[in-house]
């Protein structure tokens, strides 16, 4: 484990850290009416019936980084200032799907020793920027991240949305460079995984390297999901397909699957399904019309979700 020499700071909660505490995805976890316009627009409750669920009580105290700081080489090197705060793997409301399952007391502390710093991230502020040098994987504790690539034209394509439990930053493992941008889609928090380390972890503990390459995996079969998207469904069927894919993530993290707040814009919306903005427009009314879907502005809710997922098994029926 490493030396902690934690600084106790008190932190009082803002109404507006209040309003958007936890917000992951949903607008339904706040017992606060006041809550729901996380996106800056008032929602009726009344009219989407949703439940209200209690959220997790806001620790007042932070635990600041280990004085010891891990060098370039993944090994212990002489104190620095904290900057960040220290990660408690076991207290984590990710942990379910960061962590593997059923794992004894010292491997978690192996895992707290991994993982032992996070950093906040504003909206709209970059974690990591298309070139700049590799050296951490990041672990979504809280919020949302888009990530984009620069084309050929000059134009920016998003080619991924990513939520609490994910993991950013592999794309710069071959060439020790980033290759896309990972921009914060609202004020979130990562925990850092500097690479070094974890080679020298995962040659110590094997349980620790499977489940790497588990998570591993999981991102390249997502990556595979979304050329099949791409390459064989109209319109309609990527739109449909979009929203039971966002349904199914929210639903692993404990939220609810038919009922969330979109944390991206329209316009990026289209440009992760390579689509126009009026496409998608389009198609959210047409969903609406149609019974399938409830629509007020960011806010989203399944009406019928065994429609959306027939439209996914057409053949035809762009907008």
């Amino acid at each position: 484990m490493l030396a902690v020499q934690p600084v106790i700071r008190h932190h009082t909660a803002s109404s507006h850290d209040a309003a958007r505490s936890g917000s992951q995805g949903t607008a339904f976890r706040s017992v606060l009416p006041s809550a729901a316009v996380a996106s800056g627009a008032r929602f009726d409750h009344a009219a989407f019936n949703a439940p209200r669920v209690a959220r997790p009580a806001t620790d007042g105290l932070a635990l600041y980084a280990p004085a010891d700081r891990l060098s370039a080489d993944g090994f212990l090197s002489k104190a620095q200032p904290a900057a960040h705060v220290t990660v408690r793997c076991a207290t984590c409301k990710s942990r379910e799907i960061c962590l593997p399952s059923g794992l004894e007391r010292e491997q978690l502390e192996s895992f707290e020793e991994l993982v032992y710093t996070r950093k906040k991230v504003k909206r709209g502020d970059p974690l990591f920027h298309t070139g700049d040098a590799f050296s951490s994987l990041y672990a979504i504790r809280s919020g949302f991240f888009k990530t984009r690539v620069a084309t050929d034209d000059g134009h920016d394509q998003v080619t991924g949305f990513h939520m609490a439990g994910d993991l950013l930053g592999m794309d710069g493992i071959a060439a020790d460079l980033h290759d896309c941008d990972a921009i914060a889609l609202e004020d979130s928090e990562v925990c850092v995984i500097p690479y070094k380390r974890l080679e020298v972890l995962s040659h110590k503990f094997g349980w620790l390297q499977r489940h790497f390459h588990k998570l591993m995996s999981r991102e390249i079969v997502r990556d595979h999901g979304i050329m099949l998207l791409l390459g064989s469904m109209c319109a309609a069927q990527r739109l449909a397909a979009f929203l039971l894919d966002l349904s199914k993530r929210f639903s692993v993290r404990g939220y609810a699957a038919s009922e969330f707040i979109l944390r991206m814009t329209r316009e990026e919306i289209g440009s992760y399904l390579g689509l126009k903005l009026e496409t998608v427009s389009r198609g959210f009314s047409r969903f609406q019309d149609e019974g399938l879907i409830a629509v007020q502005q960011k806010h989203i809710r399944i009406v019928d979700q065994g429609g959306l997922k027939s439209i996914t098994h057409q053949r035809s029926g762009a907008f």
